[in-house]
């Protein structure tokens, strides 16, 4: 998987593009790759993007991701998918060429930040997928919502 600098899209979100490979298990029956190997190529690119999730177990401290989606938000801090909506655009035929994925904070409001996803064919650039994830920032230790601060909102959205 690669992954590239970030960037302002042509909406002004703050991106990136992450190359995810397809695998040959990710066929269905019907000879395109199979809604849910959509969903985990959305968390293969959100995590390429983001880095380890805090609280993963993992080394965070080694992780270079391109974007923070934790950016001012304290140690005691974790972010959750709340919500996914995908939407279909083509079928998304196995390539030996990865799948390109540009990831973008769409949207920092009251607790949540809205990734966006657009997907585009390794050989022709075809957009295959749209798709959207509501992530939630939560106390580790309550379990309760945290809203994000201004300076949060504005380091995630790019300076809007």
């Amino acid at each position: 998987m690669t992954t590239g600098s970030p960037f302002l899209d042509d909406d002004g979100r703050l991106a990136v593009d992450v190359y995810v490979p397809l695998r040959w298990k990710d066929m269905d029956a019907y000879g395109h790759i199979n809604n849910i190997q959509v969903v985990q190529l959305m968390e293969e690119a959100r995590v390429a993007a983001f880095g380890v999730p805090v609280g993963s177990g993992s080394d965070a401290e080694a992780d270079l991701a391109p974007l923070d989606l934790t950016v001012g938000a304290g140690e005691g801090v974790r972010v959750f998918v709340s919500e996914h909506r995908v939407k279909y655009r083509a079928q998304m035929k196995y390539r030996a060429k990865p799948v390109r994925v540009r990831v973008s904070i769409d949207q920092a409001k009251g607790a949540s930040v809205h990734v966006g996803y657009k997907m585009h064919d390794g050989v022709d650039d075809a957009l295959l997928v749209t798709a959207t994830s509501v992530m939630v920032y939560v106390d580790a230790e309550t379990g309760r919502p945290m809203r994000l601060t201004d300076k949060q909102r504005k380091a995630l959205t790019g300076g809007q």
